[in-house]
């Protein structure tokens, strides 16, 4: 514009200049005036003319400037930036508004022109895309790509363009776009996407719904559980079929008052069926505060419920017969307990059950008690209150009675129905039973004193035969408190070595010289002095111990009779017994070989008394064992022959040296029958080439008889009562010294 209005003065004043010389034949002085001041008009105008052009040109210039401002605030607000890129010669304009900008050459041959900052990964899409747009293919340019920055870190942008020129042959020449950071942006969406699938591919079920319980949304976990699709579940109310309406309204106010609200529920699927879920719902809120949705997250939990169930059943339940097990019947009688209320407890087992698992063998034992244990819970009147103890044991609780009339006639009944025969395994069974009773409160204060209590009742019933019931009293209590008094003092006297070993000879009745000694336990405290045999051995037989007591004995008895050969003092054999624990023990004969070893006791030295009640519960099995001990020189002999139930079938074949004759014939010999009942046993010894002795001989008719009889030996207090080792080495010697020589068995027989 200054360009022009200087132009235009310089060709005013050349014109002026030269106006005289052309006007000066036509006569200049008459012209002179007006020429001037037209000159001088049009000069006037022309600067007029140039200072509004002047003017024009600043204020555009002003707004292009304001608007170059505007464009660069923008675009620095923005976070943009702006790219001008001259194909032909690849030189590239870049803005300069990011705070860590991309390193860049101004010049370079590549395409696109920052190929060098752009993620490997990325490269070949961007340069597809570029390539299409290039091609004439999109309307613009548009990629998202990672891109190195000056601190070599790799960035997220937007690149957007578009061709603004082109060549002669068509083809683009030059384009123009912007540069936009989308970091933080693809950050946040791809964490929308992990959200996303994780919402997919979660295995609990998971529902949105607005502030009416209207579901929003669902993810396939929700299907596949319920059987409901997405499609038809949108819009629709969530909705627990199985509970009142009621309940969605609680879980609202739960919900407002705490802001989530969790519980186990139970739902039909779209199939009809049930299944059990965990359910929690808790509310989300918009950048107000205010309550915006619901969110409702549930897992399928009908699966580990059963299993649940499963557990708690078997933890409850016998696994043979299924009733509720002795845990069961603790708590039950202890709730009872601790609410004061009044109940009878019946315990009982089935008489002789061991003899059943030992002669048709546990397996049938187990389906006998579980075939019992199905006609009682089946009987009405039993159900809910019977239990199995374990073993053959089982209870019964009666809540809110002492009644004794009503406690009387059930435990009848009980027997009575035990008592019907039942078919096992082709086998006709008809058993008994015992049944222990006490009552609440009267009887014991709390569960383990009732047990105890009818625990002894039922012993009492069964020593007094089959197929009887007892309640507990007093007298029981205190029998039963000696008994574990017993018990105690049996198990420190093992302890404190109380146990000592007694002889008692026996004797040869046609030459008066000692043929052997049988050995008997004596249990003596140093403050209770001597324990009757019949106070602790009968509950050292039930609990056990008799095991162990026998040991001592068998092994302190080898010692002895050791000790005494290797001083000449004896030569013959002694008679140690074994109990029926003990000679039903897997390891007898090691256990014997073990102690023979130690004691260096030859085993022809010794000889196993057994009682005819111990070879009879198990006849064939007896029969092995026996067989192995006498295949080590050990004797053999029956004891108390005649009490027990013996079959000569099984006596012919009992590998026996020696039959004993119980001390109750021998007192009965004053009578004709009880001498024929000995007559009797000796003749069956003599015809089984076995040795008979006689126990219990006290007096010199007795010695007499036997004689008569062709009894061979004698052991009774007509001799000598049972002495300690000491006073047996005494008699030892005194017998040497009246017979010139120790007694002698024959090493072999």
């Amino acid at each position: 514009m200054l360009v022009k209005l200087k132009k235009i003065i310089n060709i005013s004043a050349l014109f002026i200049s030269f106006l005289p010389f052309g006007l000066h034949a036509a006569g200049w002085t008459s012209l002179q005036p007006y020429v001037l001041s037209t000159v001088l008009l049009c000069s006037f105008g022309a600067l007029i003319l140039a200072h509004v052009s002047i003017l024009k040109m600043r204020r555009y210039q002003a707004k292009l400037e304001s608007s170059e401002e505007r464009l660069r605030l923008s675009l620095w607000g923005s976070g943009d930036e702006l790219w001008d890129w001259n194909i032909s010669n690849g030189e590239l304009y870049r803005s300069t508004s990011w705070l860590h900008p991309v390193e860049l050459q101004p010049n370079s041959s590549d395409v696109p022109p920052n190929k060098q900052q752009i993620h490997p990964q990325d490269i070949d899409r961007v340069c597809q895309q570029l390539q299409l747009h290039l091609e004439g293919k999109t309307s613009h340019f548009e990629a998202t790509y990672r891109l190195k920055t000056a601190d070599q870190q790799w960035t997220w942008v937007l690149d957007r363009g578009k061709a603004v020129e082109f060549g002669k042959d068509g083809k683009p020449s030059r384009m123009t776009g912007t540069l936009k950071n989308i970091h933080q942006l693809k950050q946040t969406e791809e964490q929308l996407q992990l959200f996303a699938r994780c919402l997919q591919t979660i295995s609990d079920a998971v529902v949105i719904c607005d502030t009416d319980f209207n579901i929003i949304e669902v993810n396939p976990a929700f299907s596949k559980i319920t059987g409901k699709s997405r499609e038809l579940m949108l819009n629709r109310r969530f909705e627990l079929t199985m509970y009142p309406s009621r309940f969605m309204h609680d879980i609202r106010h739960t919900l407002h008052q705490h802001g989530s609200w969790s519980g186990e529920i139970r739902e039909q699927r779209l199939n009809a069926e049930v299944y059990q879920a965990e359910l929690t719902f808790d509310l989300i809120k918009d950048e107000l505060g205010l309550v915006s949705q619901y969110v409702a997250v549930f897992s399928d939990i009908t699966e580990r419920k059963l299993r649940e169930a499963e557990l708690s059943r078997l933890a409850s339940s016998d696994t043979l017969t299924g009733l509720p097990n002795r845990a069961v019947f603790l708590q039950r009688l202890a709730q009872l307990v601790s609410e004061k209320t009044e109940h009878a407890l019946l315990v009982f087992d089935l008489d002789n059950f061991k003899k059943i698992n030992d002669s048709l063998g546990h397996e049938l034992g187990d389906n006998l008690l579980c075939k019992l244990a199905d006609r009682l819970s089946n009987y009405k009147r039993y159900q809910n209150c019977l239990y199995r103890l374990g073993g053959d044991e089982f209870a019964m609780l009666l809540d809110h009675t002492n009644d004794l009339h009503f406690i009387t006639s059930l435990a009848k009944e009980l027997l009575a129905l035990i008592n019907q025969p039942i078919l096992v395994n082709q086998h006709e069974l008809a058993i008994t039973s015992s049944i222990g009773i006490v009552l609440f409160p009267d009887d014991g204060s709390d569960p383990q004193a009732l047990l105890r209590n009818a625990d002894t009742a039922m012993y009492h019933a069964k020593s007094q035969g089959a197929n009887r019931y007892l309640f507990f009293n007093d007298s029981m209590n205190k029998l039963a408190v000696k008994r574990l008094q017993v018990e105690n003092l049996i198990r420190h006297g093992l302890k404190e070595s109380y146990f000592s070993v007694y002889y008692q000879p026996k004797m040869d009745i046609a030459t008066g010289r000692l043929t052997g000694m049988e050995a008997l336990v004596r249990f003596i405290t140093p403050k209770g002095g001597l324990i009757s045999p019949a106070s602790f051995i009968p509950v050292a037989e039930e609990t056990g111990q008799i095991i162990e007591i026998g040991e001592v004995v068998l092994r302190q008895a080898c010692k002895d009779v050791k000790r005494w050969i290797d001083q000449d003092l004896f030569q013959g054999r002694v008679a140690v017994n074994l109990s029926s624990r003990q000679f039903s023990l897997p390891f007898l004969c090691e256990q014997i070989d073990d102690i023979l070893q130690e004691t260096e006791l030859p085993s022809y030295h010794l000889e196993l008394e057994i009682t005819e009640g111990t070879v009879m519960q198990s006849p064939p099995q007896a029969i092995d064992t026996m067989k192995k001990l006498r295949a080590r020189g050990i004797h053999l002999a029956m004891d108390d022959f005649g009490t027990g139930y013996s079959s000569l079938a099984y006596l012919k074949q009992f590998p026996l040296n020696t039959l004993k004759i119980d001390k109750a014939f021998v007192d009965d010999m004053n009578t004709a029958r009880g001498r024929n009942m000995v007559d009797t046993i000796v003749t069956i010894a003599h015809n089984l080439s076995l040795t008979v002795v006689a126990e219990g001989v006290e007096q010199a008719e007795q010695l007499e008889m036997l004689r008569k009889l062709r009894c061979e030996v004698i052991q009774g207090y007509y001799y000598s009562k049972p002495l300690s080792a000491d006073d047996f080495a005494d008699f030892l010697r005194q017998h040497k010294i009246q017979h010139n020589k120790p007694v002698a068995v024959p090493v072999l027989s």
